[in-house]
């Protein structure tokens, strides 16, 4: 069995020298297991919160970039194509985001975490400040924006996989779901700090808005390398008053109080394969599921201020900073309805009818807000919240409590190495319908945002009934107390023929 410092896993995980520090002033000279995981649950909060604040500015600045050049609009995208080509960096990023979220899943579970999340901070840091550098260095280049963007959505890619997969490791499956629906409002507050930061800051010129983030980010992804402990060994961690080694390496075993029962840790088997990733049990639907869901929620977090601002709301046009702040109304409803998908999914042991459930609400709440938004203030701020709730619901519960769920599966027969890539694998897919909502959009956009519309309801629809089998599974389940899924992976997982591809890296 390879152990934690052979060249299978190309690194060494130590403890952080921030946790250390901390431990001077504990009179046991240690943290409890509670605290560590109050330490986990919060760096990984925040720093997601500077992730997704990071990618706001883009939204909020668009109406100023694309504004004609009278109107102090910035070249190249003050012409008639400007939110085209706002549409294709949009684009780009996306693109090499969703592309890089299998690449950072592939690696998160070989490197250490803690160091590879920092890289994702500070590179995300500095690229999104080099985005707003072009306004004093009065850059009009189409293709440094989007260098710089590309890049930015590299280093984006990252933070994904590495703060599922560091969650993952302290939290069991029992009360995950409101766990990750709390923990992942996050995104919604990431896009409501963004939002507020980049439209406060707009009225110094555009530039401020990607700089106020971009040190956010900084400041945060150095306090993560300082602190965050990865998982339970690599801290000596103790539950229920056991301790564990912090010495252990990976191929040692440890006791039942941090997996209930005398086993290896499962951070001593080999990462596993991509392919072998796809053929768990529950990864593909949920991929494809999240591909449609995440297009829409892309679309409202890059085009929501601009559609506020170029459509009347009580017979008027709103300025492009009360467009931007009134957005965050959308992710004031992604947060509520985050909590509630998590909640219910655990009530009901059912994550893919509660994830389905709030997707078909999804669809007449789009309708209603694209036909009746526009009459008043009061109107328009009820049903972009209802949006963000059935929006958004569905994508905070899939990408945190589901690609948890399923990089722990029954199948893994105990590996913990496969958190990272199977988040990578249902985020990335998820990402690239990000990526295809927001530059359809661009183009959809200027003929008809009634077709903007019809295409996320339909998108919804789509996503939905991709779940269908895995709802029909559920149901069994509940009403019969086991599945036939369940029971298709029970002998799928003890078949000598059928084990070697989940344990065998590609």
């Amino acid at each position: 069995m390879a152990s934690w410092t052979s060249s299978q896993f190309l690194y060494e995980e130590t403890k952080p020298c921030g946790i250390q520090f901390l431990e001077r002033f504990k009179r046991s000279g240690r943290l409890s297991f509670k605290q560590y995981q109050a330490l986990v649950f919060i760096l990984t909060f925040v720093a997601y919160i500077a992730f997704h604040a990071a990618r706001k500015p883009n939204s909020i600045v668009k109406g100023t970039l694309s504004a004609s050049t009278i109107k102090g609009g910035w070249a190249p995208f003050d012409g008639p194509d400007g939110p085209a080509l706002l549409g294709q960096i949009d684009l780009a990023f996306l693109s090499v985001y969703a592309v890089g979220m299998f690449v950072a899943g592939h690696l998160g579970d070989r490197l250490d975490l803690r160091t590879f999340l920092t890289i994702g901070m500070i590179g995300t840091g500095l690229f999104t400040a080099l985005f707003g550098v072009a306004f004093w260095a009065n850059f009009h280049s189409f293709y440094y924006f989007l260098v710089v963007q590309v890049l930015a959505g590299w280093f984006q890619s990252i933070g994904w996989p590495c703060v599922v997969a560091v969650l993952g490791n302290w939290f069991d499956k029992k009360r995950r779901g409101m766990i990750m629906g709390v923990w992942s409002a996050h995104t919604s507050l990431g896009n409501i700090t963004g939002s507020l930061i980049a439209s406060g800051l707009l009225r110094y010129g555009w530039g401020w808005s990607f700089l106020g983030p971009a040190l956010l980010m900084t400041f945060l992804g150095i306090v993560v390398y300082l602190f965050l402990p990865v998982n339970p060994p690599t801290v000596g961690a103790e539950r229920d008053g056991t301790e564990v080694d912090s010495t252990m390496r990976l191929g040692d075993t440890i006791t039942e109080s941090f997996l209930s029962s005398r086993m290896s840790t499962g951070f001593d088997r080999k990462p596993i394969g991509f392919m072998a990733a796809w053929k768990i049990p529950g990864v593909a639907p949920f991929a494809f599921c999240l591909f449609f869901t995440k297009l829409v929620s892309y679309t409202f977090l890059y085009w929501l201020p601009f559609y506020v601002s170029h459509n009347m709301i009580g017979g008027e046009y709103l300025s492009e900073e009360t467009s931007g702040n009134l957005s965050t109304l959308f992710d004031v409803g992604g947060v509520v309805g985050g909590i509630l998908a998590g909640y219910i999914s655990d009530q009901l042991d059912g994550r893919a009818i509660t994830a389905a459930g709030f997707i078909y609400l999804a669809i007449p709440a789009l309708f209603l807000y694209r036909v009746y938004g526009h009459i008043s203030m009061t109107i328009n701020v009820i049903l972009m919240f209802t949006s963000g709730v059935f929006v958004n619901g569905p994508f905070a519960l899939i990408t945190t409590a589901v690609s948890a769920d399923l990089g722990t599966h029954k199948s893994l027969k105990g590996n913990a190495r496969a958190l990272a890539t199977v988040t990578a694998i249902i985020d990335g897919t998820g990402s690239v319908g990000a990526a295809i909502g927001p530059v359809l959009t661009g183009y959809i956009s200027a003929i008809s945002w009634d077709a903007v519309f019809y295409m996320l309801m339909t998108a919804a629809l789509i996503s939905g009934l991709l779940l269908t089998k895995l709802i029909v599974a559920e149901v069994k389940a509940i009403l019969f107390g086991s599945s036939d899924e369940e029971d298709e992976v029970a002998a799928a997982s003890s078949s000598p023929a059928n084990r070697a591809p989940i344990d065998v890296l590609l």
